[in-house]
């Protein structure tokens, strides 16, 4: 056999295995039979290394064609391979013994080329010849593979074919005389992709992410669809709005004629007539709605003229309402959408645009980066399983080898023996020094460095000459080693850092040369620190550590900075990083952090090749596509026909443009460019860059935060000066600790003293005071001892004392309630049994509740509710003497009576109906909130209602707080947080109502709105999720400290970068920047003639310290207003200089290094550590940590609904007819044509347009009407068909609701009007049945596959979504207190404002969607008297001026923002978690409470006497009868045979025996099953204590055995008894030979037959 699995050698390829080769395919045509399937080995694929299991390579074999190793293509495809000095396998088809490889250098020179945008001359002769190199690449290749001769030809590769192509268009394009199209030419550019396959690594992710696509398609057709119903339903309620503009009306004494209004875009006199606001480029839209936006005295809202954004942005076809959906999805500009569709039909569809932009976004958001996280995972375990296979294949490789050589070493012994004995000892010694040599191999492979520079480096670099430079060395190194020095070296590095973020502008000279000293003082330290290392470690030494040698750097570039003074870019981009990095020596977390992004980064280099290799390609091709438009059609952009900043006419500009589009920013370019260009070729290129960008980011993402979410699993490894740092620290902290507790303890010494003696005391006499009975009570004496002690004993242990981390699950019980009861327990047996078991989490309490209480408490772990203050009383009385009888009586009687007291609060407090009560005015005093907004003081009575109603609320806290106080005691409620909440809010109401009775604390009332923190502590989903979100936040503090130094470290380079260049001389009359050649400076700005504001202005957001940076790096970060930011970088010239028109161009790389290094990948870091607590508090709880017990119970129920159709399907009606339509209704061709007809109405909705005339009308209205028809008639046949049982279907439910709606909305028209009917209602209404494709069983099923994680994670999707609703809440409440007042501009404005709670909200949700806040905050800055007017009279309220408050702006927005951030991102965990999931458990199924009381549902049917046994015969009954998944359809006995269960006699099965085989059988090889089993017999045991023991005497694969066994010896016996009869029929003689008897003919004949049936049988 020429194919053989086992490894064989390198043979050289000749015509011998040419031949070789063809006579094995002849002879395997010939042959019949099937060989065996051999599959392609993935070791030997083409473009992997040879494994080192085949041996060396030798030189004579590179590049030499060589038998292909496989044989799957050796054999069956005709192959041969080629291995280069890398060990690379090329493998060829077997029709030469040529090969080449691909020029890589020339495509890079190429790709080069491509990017000029006027290069020289002499370029062409470049080009040329590279084209010549092309060609004759490609002759040859076509020469050595062949053009079409099999798969590995030329043509069977699809690179050869994009090659093929580029060359041959390139061929074309330049040697031919015609002027071809503008996209021949661009094809050219096509030539930058051929690095993919010149590179293994490159190619191998492109076949990743070509896998991540299949899997995605699923994903993507499902976008698609919501994309395509929402952009319907977009269109039925937004068609022709937006054209609705305020048009100048004339008054009654004006004879001016009005201009054109026909609508025409080119009749530019137009415009004069609408009304626009101040700076505003596009009319104001208007509606006629109360709602909307409302036009100014004077106008009238029409639809006239066009759409806004040049047209580009509109509902009026199915195409731009596509594009409108796609760029919501995406979150571009969405704040722009948002007010038009608002301004033009009104704030209630702000519905329409939190399920488009909130939920949509965010579902197919998770849903991709769920299926790229599934995909990623899959991807990295197949590659982790690789290396083990070929490392045990490399072991048993490298044993054989160690088994021959040791054979070959023994002969050589044996023959070495028969010398001389000298030859003995030498062979010996050769040997010893090849053993030595073996050993040392692998130490000496670690040096890199030749022999002869180490001993150099040792002689030259190991200072131990002078006995004087030893002590001095070890006087240095007894320095640097100190803990208090690497203490003060950080100190040091501290401070550095303070001096350097200490920079701003303006600065006074003492300031600057106290930096400049400082920063010489510093590198004084730094070089000191290194002379010291270098003397005490010597340079050999020093320079071995990597920390030393970044310390070394450090020095270097300092001295240089300092030598050499006016470097800026030396000390910015070099040294300051250099100098924050030297503190992350000190700190673990940053070095473990730095390693994993290091190692990742190593491992994703060629995904992160691949991705800045597609943006150099979309920046090359595009600034040859769109170049030359941008040039000569400019002036469509600009008046003055300036390229704007955003353009493709140059390579550094496209690029620019590829890097936004990356960002999410896209919609703004991509009008530019359809505006020049059409919308041809700029859609498909732009759609092109985002869908390919965003999965190679979405995929670099997720292998980053799958990297960093096992940061918390990593064993952080401390370097030496770390611990050094903590051991002076620790010694720090015990010194300070000792000199206090020698204060102390000075102070206390009497006191303790005293306090024994009169514990003493204080025991001794409550011990006598009882008698030896009583005494006798173990538990009696220990809690009257604890009585008498003078120490309080803190009864809650850490984990229990924190505040809100506390189990929301368990309800605040009161500890007298349960003993202390009306009810007689003078057992109390459940508290017994409770304190003696050991192993039982609940603990009793040996104090009592209060001074009278007699009995024990048992506490919980999770809250300990305490009663402390009455023990001071025991104290007081330890002095006095025993009471009198009748004093004792009295104070027994008090007592009962404050006992009773207490009880009765606790009843109160606990009771259910009181928390209701509770409840619901928390939720009336938060709601009473949003009433009070600008329009209170107009609204007096209502006024009124409310401060009445403020005070009965404070009435009702108050009195709720005194009640649990008296049941609970004050060490006990304020030892619970959410009591602590609540104690706060009280502090919250009273304070409100005193900064009501005096003006100057009036104030006071604006902290109202924290009244709504009191909805946590009532509601226990909230409580859930705010404790989960502290779980998983808390831990993370430390990556956050290492992200806010990386912005520290930005912020502090955007200081020294651009500190004071943000000024700009600014023209009042027209508010735009003077032309640098008018203005070139602050003195020219100045001395102008008109400038009386002082119109040298700075922006408002800079760098003017680092306060400000942070600001402009938190808004480049969320990408609000960071084009503004980086156009005053990019402009600036020099402090006090006038900004030029992008002078300072390269200033785009700060930008793009802050995105990379301060954004994108502290991102992953957070989001991967947030992710490994969120997986370590699900192991803890088992389960999802976002929802609570009662929805956990409704969770498995959800997904035991949705993983099966629990439905049981309508029974078949017996009348014939019925049944005919049942059948009909019930046939799966029925539900397509249901489909298709549902398809073919949302076809209608797509082919309409807003200027469609009344033919097409009429023609929309009669297919309409047939639509109605057909789902009508399907109504009724299915009513007929199912009778009472249509209705139990919830979608048949949504099927006659929209019958009866498009009924009606047919009828509404033609009875009332068509103008108050909107004439897409019943297409809307008809369109909700498209969501019958998601049905589960009528659509594909890889919908409800990826509709299910959405549904299972709904419960705790809901939760968080109350707590956004919450935070929502609060701080539109904040915002109306705080903002209502501010001038309306830039972000603010009649839509979105926070003069009312409703608009408040509408500006949160723009905010939470990271959108349009940087306007907000934009107007809240206009705190200056030129932006805004302090006396402004607002009328209806005693409220004066329209300035806002920056810092309580920036407060504001950017605390909202952080927390809104954090629980979103927990929203995307719990959804991808969710997704990832599913497949787990699909593939480990396992079983609930239910499916156990079904089990014994039917089991009693089959069992009615109890007997827990079923006799063998029944069981495959009772299997059939179960319902899944322990189902088991007949036949099955073969099944029930091999669970080999025991029997015991009579045949029977035990109900145990069967249950445990059932289980085993479902859940399979789950390592979960072992325990569930145990679980289940346990149970199954503390059920039925009376269980019957019993042998089994059997099994039934062993009752089957000897059954089988038992036919076989029936069989062999009747057998030989039959023949033995004939043997017997034989020996009788014939009487008469010559006559024949029938009768005996006919017995014989009989016996043969028996005979033969026998042995048939047999």
């Amino acid at each position: 056999m020429l194919a053989s699995p086992e490894p064989k050698g390198l043979v050289p390829f000749t015509a011998e295995s040419l031949e070789l080769i063809e006579n094995h395919v002849a002879k395997k045509c010939n042959e019949e039979h099937e060989e065996e399937d051999v599959k392609p080995s993935p070791y030997l694929e083409a473009g992997k290394q040879l494994p080192f299991t085949y041996g060396t390579l030798p030189r004579g074999m590179v590049s030499e064609p060589l038998e292909d190793m496989d044989p799957y293509y050796y054999v069956k495809r005709n192959t041969f391979m080629v291995l280069n000095r890398s060990r690379v396998i090329f493998r060829f088809n077997a029709v030469s013994i040529f090969c080449t490889l691909s020029p890589f250098i020339s495509v890079i020179i190429d790709s080069l080329i491509m990017s000029m945008n006027n290069p020289p001359e002499w370029i062409l002769v470049v080009q040329n010849t590279l084209l010549g190199i092309y060609t004759f690449e490609i002759l040859v290749k076509v020469i050595a593979r062949g053009i079409w001769a099999g798969s590995f030809s030329f043509l069977g590769d699809l690179w050869n074919w994009l090659d093929f192509s580029v060359t041959l268009f390139e061929l074309i394009t330049r040697f031919s005389p015609l002027n071809f199209i503008l996209i021949l030419k661009t094809i050219r550019t096509l030539r930058i992709l051929k690095i993919i396959p010149l590179n293994q690594g490159l190619l191998s992710i492109v076949a990743t992410l070509t896998q991540c696509l299949k899997k995605l398609f699923g994903a993507i057709v499902l976008t698609l669809f919501f994309l395509t119903i929402f952009s319907l339903f977009g269109m039925g309620l937004f068609m022709g709005n937006l054209k609705h503009k305020c048009l100048r009306w004339p008054q009654e004494n004006e004879n001016e004629t009005l201009h054109n209004r026909t609508g025409s875009q080119y009749y530019t006199p137009e415009r004069a007539n609408f009304y626009y606001l101040e700076g505003e480029r596009y009319a104001l839209l208007c509606s006629n709605r109360t709602d909307a936006g409302q036009c100014p005295e004077g106008y009238v809202c029409v639809k006239e003229g066009t759409n806004p954004d040049n047209g580009f942005t509109n509902f009026d076809n199915f195409g731009w309402a596509f594009l409108a959906l796609f760029r919501l999805m995406t979150q571009d500009y969405p704040e722009l959408l948002y007010h038009q569709i608002l301004y033009a039909s009104g704030k209630v569809y702000m519905i329409f645009f939190v399920v488009i932009s909130f939920w949509f976004a965010f579902y197919m958001a998770s849903l991709f980066l769920g299926i790229l996280a599934m995909t990623y995972e899959k991807e990295k375990q197949r590659a982790s399983e690789k290396p083990r296979d070929m490392e045990f294949k490399f072991q048993q490789t490298m044993k054989e080898e160690e088994g021959n050589e040791a054979t070959e070493m023994k002969t050589t012994e044996i023959e070495m023996k028969k010398r001389s004995p000298t030859s003995v000892n030498t062979a010996l010694d050769i040997l010893e020094e090849t053993t030595l040599r073996q050993e040392e191999e692998p130490e000496t492979s670690r040096k890199k460095c030749p022999l002869c520079w180490l001993k150099f480096a040792k002689i030259c670099f190991i200072w131990e000459c002078s006995p004087c430079w030893i002590k001095l060395s070890m006087f240095a190194d007894r320095i640097i080693r100190h803990p208090f020095a690497d203490l003060f070296l950080v100190i040091c590095i501290i401070l550095n850092i303070c001096f350097l973020a200490l920079k701003h502008f303006p600065m006074s000279e003492e300031i600057m040369s106290l930096l400049s000293i400082g920063n010489l003082v510093f590198i004084g330290i730094y070089t000191i620190e290194m002379i010291l290392k270098i003397i005490a470690m010597h340079p050999y030494g020093y320079f071995q550590v990597t920390w030393n040698i970044f310390d070394s750097v450090i020095v270097f570039f300092g001295l240089t900075e300092t030598f050499l003074a006016g470097i800026e870019e030396i000390t910015v981009f070099i040294l300051f990083p250099l100098r924050f990095i030297k503190l992350g020596k000190y700190g673990p977390p940053f070095e473990n952090l730095v390693r994993i992004l290091g190692n990742k980064l190593m491992a994703l280099k060629d995904l992160v090749l691949l991705l800045f290799l597609f943006m150099y390609f979309s920046a090359v091709f595009g600034m040859k596509l769109f170049g030359q438009s941008y040039k000569e059609c400019v002036c469509r952009l600009d008046e003055d026909c300036q390229l704007p900043r955003w353009h493709m006419s140059d390579f550094l500009h496209a690029y620019m443009i590829v890097f936004r589009i990356f960002c999410g920013e896209w919609i703004e370019t991509l009008w530019d460019c359809m505006t020049v260009a059409g919308q041809s070729w700029c859609v498909p290129y732009y759609m092109m860059v985002i869908l390919i960008g965003n999965l190679l980011i979405f995929y670099l993402f997720v292998a980053l935060v799958s990297s960093f979410s096992s940061y918390a699993a990593i064993t952080q490894e401390v370097n030496k000066e770390a611990k050094n740092f903590q051991l002076a620290m620790s010694r720090i902290k015990k010194g300070i600790s000792c000199v206090l507790l020698k204060i102390l303890c000075t102070k206390r010494t009497v006191v303790t003293e005293a306090k024994d003696q009169i514990c003493d005391i204080s025991v001794k006499e409550n011990i006598s005071g009882h008698t030896l009975s009583e005494l006798s009570d173990t538990q009696s004496f220990l809690r009257y001892k604890e009585k008498s002690s003078c120490t309080e004993k803190t009864p809650m242990t850490e984990s229990e004392s924190q505040s809100l981390i506390i189990s929301p699950s368990v309800s605040e019980t009161v500890p007298i309630a349960s003993g202390e009861s009306d009810i007689e327990n003078p057992d109390n047996k459940e508290i017994r049994s409770k304190s003696g078991n050991g192993d039982s989490k609940e603990k009793v309490k040996q104090s009592s509740s209060s001074e009278c209480s007699t009995v024990d408490i048992a506490i919980s772990e999770e809250e300990e509710m305490v009663y402390e203050h009455e023990k001071p009383k025991i104290h007081k009385n330890a002095y006095e003497r025993k009471s009198s009888p009748a004093q004792v009586s009295r104070e027994s009687r008090n007592g009962n009576i404050w006992k009773n007291i207490r009880k009765t609060c606790c009843k109160i407090v606990e009771n259910s109906w009181f928390k209701c009560f509770i409840g619901i005015v928390t939720l009336l005093s938060t709601g009473t909130l949003a009433l009070e907004d600008i329009y209170i003081d107009q609204r007096k009575t209502i006024k009124i209602l409310l401060e009445y109603a403020d005070m009965i609320f404070a009435y009702i806290f108050i009195l709720e707080m005194l009640l649990k106080w008296v049941a609970y005691g004050f060490k006990a409620y304020f030892a619970n947080g959410w009591y602590k909440l609540d104690f706060m809010v009280v502090i919250v109401f009273c304070l409100s109502l005193i900064g009501k009775t005096r003006e100057d604390l009036n104030p006071l009332t604006s902290i109202k709105f924290l009244r709504a923190l009191r909805v946590l502590s009532q509601f226990e989903r909230m409580k859930v999720v705010l404790i989960a979100l502290i779980k998983t936040t808390l831990p993370t503090l430390s990556v956050f400290l290492v992200c806010l130094m990386t912005w520290l470290l930005f912020s502090i380079m955007g200081v020294h970068l651009f500190a004071g260049k943000f000024y700009e001389c600014i023209d009042p009359t027209s508010g735009e920047r003077f032309h640098v050649f008018e203005v070139m400076n602050k003195s020219q700005c100045e001395n102008l003639i008109f400038n009386e504001s002082m119109p040298w202005e700075n922006a408002k957001l800079n760098f003017d310290n680092v306060g400000n940076g942070f600001l402009s790096l938190f808004q480049v970060a969320t990408f609000n207003g960071w084009l503004s930011i980086m156009n005053s970088a990019i402009d600036s010239v020099g402090v006090n200089m006038q900004p030029s028109f992008e002078h300072n161009l390269y200033m785009y790389i700060y930008f793009i290094n802050f995105v990379i290094f301060g954004l994108f990948l502290p991102l992953s870091m957070l989001i991967g550590v947030i992710i490994s607590n969120f997986n370590k508090q699900k192991i803890k709880i088992r389960s999802n940590i976002f929802i609570t017990v009662k929805q956990k119970k409704q969770y498995r129920a959800l997904k035991k609904l949705l993983y099966e159709d629990s439905q049981r399907p309508a029974p078949r009606p017996k009348n014939k007819f019925q049944g005919l339509i049942f059948d009909l209704v019930t046939h799966p061709v029925f539900n397509g044509i249901i489909i298709v007809l549902i398809c073919f109405q949302a076809t209608t909705i797509m082919i309409q347009n807003d200027e469609q005339g009344p033919q097409m009308e009429t023609a929309l209205y009669w297919m309409d009407s047939i639509f109605v028809s057909l789902f009508t008639l399907e109504c009724i046949l299915k009513l007929t068909a199912f009778h009472c049982h249509y209705f139990t279907h919830v979608w048949n439910v949504h099927d006659f609701m929209v019958v009866i709606f498009s009924i009606t909305g047919l009828l509404l028209p033609i009875t009332i009007g068509q103008y108050f009917v909107p004439t897409s209602l019943v297409q809307l209404i008809l369109l909700s049945r498209a969501i019958h494709i998601l049905r589960p069983g009528k659509g594909p099923k890889f919908f409800h596959d990826l509709m299910l994680p959405l549904m299972l994670s709904l419960p705790a999707l809901l939760n968080i979504s109350l707590l956004i609703f919450l935070v929502m809440f609060i701080y539109a409440i904040f915002g109306m207190y705080n903002f209502a007042y501010v001038k309306k501009e830039a972000g603010i404005n009649d839509v979105s404002n926070f003069e009312t709670f409703g608009s408040s909200m509408l500006c949160l949700f723009q905010v939470t969607i990271f959108s349009g806040w940087d306007g907000m905050l934009n107007a809240i800055f206009s705190s200056q008297w030129s932006d805004c007017d302090p006396d402004k009279i607002n009328p209806g309220t005693q409220v004066r001026g329209d300035c806002g408050s920056p810092s309580v702006g920036i407060f504001y927005f950017v605390s909202y923002i952080l927390i809104s951030w954090l629980i979103i991102v927990n929203m995307y965990i719990v959804l991808i978690m969710e997704f990832l999931g599913i497949p787990l458990k699909k593939r480990n199924r396992t079983l609930s409470e239910d499916d156990f009381k079904k089990f014994f549902q039917v089991w009693n049917r089959f069992d009615p006497d109890r007997t827990q046994y079923i006799d063998s015969s029944k069981l495959s009954d009772f299997a059939a009868a179960l319902d899944p998944p322990l189902f088991m359809a007949k036949p099955n006995k073969g099944q029930l045979v091999a669970m080999d269960l025991p029997m015991a006699a009579g045949d029977r099965i035990h109900c145990l025996d069967i249950l445990l085989a059932f289980t085993k059988r479902v859940m399979g090889k789950d390592e979960r099953v072992e325990k569930v089993l145990s679980e289940i017999e346990s149970g199954f045991v503390l059920a039925n204590p009376f269980k019957i023991t019993y042998e089994p005497i059997t099994t039934t694969l062993k009752r089957k055995q000897e059954a089988v066994s038992a036919t076989i010896i029936q069989r062999a016996y009747k057998s030989y008894r039959l023949r033995q009869t004939d043997k017997n029929m034989s020996d009788i003689p014939i009487i008469d030979d010559d006559g024949d008897d029938p009768t005996s003919k006919g017995v014989h004949s009989d016996k043969i037959e028996q005979k033969t049936s026998i042995q048939t049988q047999i």
